[in-house]
């Protein structure tokens, strides 16, 4: 696979705005030192520290988000949006999967467009995460749809990507292995990597069940391919060389335990081997065609011959869902998702230990896991001031945080067409590997930028034209081809009221965008660029101000 790269002036712009240079990059910390116990709920926080968290938590922070973490306390606002009911995606029904039946001759001209491709499920993303009550859970599942991937490349129609995506809303706050075990019985995902209609092996035919998802679920879902220490640094052996974590015998192993399964048939239809397409409800099993022979899963377990394909299923779930990959492996792909890219061990370590126990017992509890990287001293102490703290701003959540931040709205339809433009298509990565690896190297350093894979010459200019169209005094127009679109636009009230002092304006963006931790220099180059505007221009000092500071590379880096 390519990923895009970047230049090196791009790179400099980056490790600038974490404060250091490419070449005296730091390593994380070892952090062998016991992190603070969590402050309880209702404790006093910081804006900034208390900003910081919604940036971690939630798509970007609000005037009343802000008001609710300084009432509730860092914990309390954790506890809260767990409450939150989800925000799904309803209202997508089921149409043949064949387009022209579908959109037969005569059809309106963007039938295609809203019934066989992602876009008004895209649409209601961006609507949902700017919106939306439930934004950790919307966060949540948003990290889990890039790891356990499907793609609207592939699947197209809104209802099947629909039905998908709410399963990982749905189970955000559930259990890991309810995640594992609804994704696996998804017809979207069945269709998406081969498990749909996989047959039994048919020695006439000289055919075997189809690895893909078998292979899949353990590279990428679940466990990775070289076993794992607790804190996510790969098991070696005596010479050295890091330790696979399965063979091809357990890839087959996992491909014949899940033989036998096709798409649930529609309501009032009976069923069949090799169902129509219907991706609504789970799939279905067809004991005919499951591999009752004995397989090989993990670490040399044996499912023994004779069990049926929901009893296989079950098992290989648990096979996966035990291994003691699954919290480091899961885990620091979630830091990486919400706090920062490159975390220390001992921080991984202690969200793995939060996996395998949630203080109960309960091994694989979402909630404990989300507690412990929101409430660890790492997300929440001073390591935020060191060079190799951070994330770069993925496209959707630049876009979605700059609207929550200073105060804009939008229907969503020039935001999925933006962040597509900057290489985040929502829903639609070019492929099971996510938009980019979780390991991507950032050239020129010794740190992992995930995000950096898609960020180039060509999507940097993307978003400074991004910002500069959406901070437009009108904003940007509704689109004329979807029902009730109203457009996307900042409301600037707030915004002109301080636009005759640029010294309130600085402090005001400092706060909002940076937490208070706006460097002197940049300060210093946007109030230069907002008082070479006339005092009698309100919106255009003002419209100054939050250009330079959104498109600085400060703010690129959520830290």
């Amino acid at each position: 696979m390519k990923w895009h790269g970047i230049s090196s002036a791009l790179i400099a712009l980056a490790l600038a705005a974490c404060g250091g240079g490419g070449g005296d990059s730091t390593t994380p910390s070892s952090g062998t030192t016991p992190p603070p116990a969590p402050p309880p709920p209702g404790a006093s926080v910081s804006e900034p520290d208390a900003l910081r968290l919604l940036e971690q938590s939630s798509f970007g922070p609000t005037d009343a988000s802000l008001a609710a973490v300084k009432q509730l306390g860092i914990a309390g606002f954790v506890e809260d949006q767990f409450a939150q009911p989800a925000t799904g995606y309803q209202g997508f029904a089921f149409l043949d999967a064949n387009s022209n039946v579908g959109c037969p001759t005569g059809s309106a001209s963007n039938c295609f467009r809203d019934n066989y491709t992602p876009f008004y499920l895209q649409q209601r993303f961006f609507q949902n995460t700017i919106n939306g009550k439930d934004q950790l859970r919307q966060r949540v599942a948003f990290a889990l749809s890039q790891i356990l991937v499907i793609s609207g490349r592939d699947i197209g129609q809104p209802y099947a990507m629909a039905a998908y995506q709410n399963i990982l809303l749905n189970q955000a706050f559930g259990n890991f292995r309810d995640i594992l075990y609804e994704v696996t019985l998804s017809p979207a995902m069945g269709d998406y990597l081969d498990m749909v209609n996989n047959d039994k092996p048919n020695p006439a035919r000289g055919t075997e069940p189809n690895e893909n998802y078998g292979r899949e679920v353990m590279q990428l879902f679940s466990i990775g391919v070289w076993k794992l220490n607790p804190d996510g640094s790969q098991q070696l052996d005596g010479k050295g060389k890091p330790i696979p974590s399965y063979d091809q015998d357990v890839v087959e192993g996992f491909a014949h335990a899940f033989t036998g399964w096709t798409y649930p048939p529609r309501p009032g239809v009976n069923g069949k081997w090799t169902n129509p397409r219907n991706y609504e409800g789970r799939m279905v099993a067809f004991a005919d065609h499951h591999d009752v022979a004995a397989k090989t899963l993990l670490d040399g377990r044996q499912l023994p011959a004779g069990q049926g394909a929901e009893k296989d299923l079950s098992d290989a779930i648990d096979s996966l869902f035990n291994h003691p990959n699954v919290g480091p492996f899961i885990g620091r792909q979630l830091i990486q998702q919400l706090v920062t890219s490159n975390p220390s061990p001992a921080y991984v370590s202690r969200v793995s230990a939060a996996f395998n126990n949630n203080g109960q017992g309960v091994r694989g509890d979402m909630k404990a896991v989300l507690r412990a990287i929101l409430l660890d001293s790492e997300a929440r102490g001073d390591r935020h001031d060191e060079v190799s703290y951070g994330k770069l701003r993925e496209p959707a959540l630049f876009a979605v945080n700059l609207l929550r931040s200073v105060g804009g709205s939008s229907d969503g339809v020039y935001l999925r067409a933006q962040s597509a433009t900057m290489a985040q298509d929502v829903y639609s990565p070019p492929s099971v590997f996510n938009y980019y690896p979780p390991d991507y190297p950032l050239p020129e350093s010794s740190l992992q930028a995930p995000p950096f894979g898609i960020y180039d010459a060509t999507t940097a200019f993307a978003r400074a034209n991004f910002v500069n169209a959406v901070l437009a005094q009108n904003g940007i127009a509704a689109d004329a081809s979807v029902p009730g679109a109203v457009g996307t636009r900042i409301d600037w009230a707030p915004w002109l009221a301080l636009g005759g002092d640029s010294n309130k304006l600085l402090d005001r963006i400092n706060l909002l965008l940076f937490h208070g931790a706006l460097r002197d220099d940049v300060r210093a180059g946007i109030k230069q660029g907002v008082d070479s505007v006339a005092a009698t221009d309100s919106y255009g000092r003002a419209r100054a101000a939050l250009y330079l500071a959104l498109t600085s590379p400060q703010f690129l880096v959520q830290r």
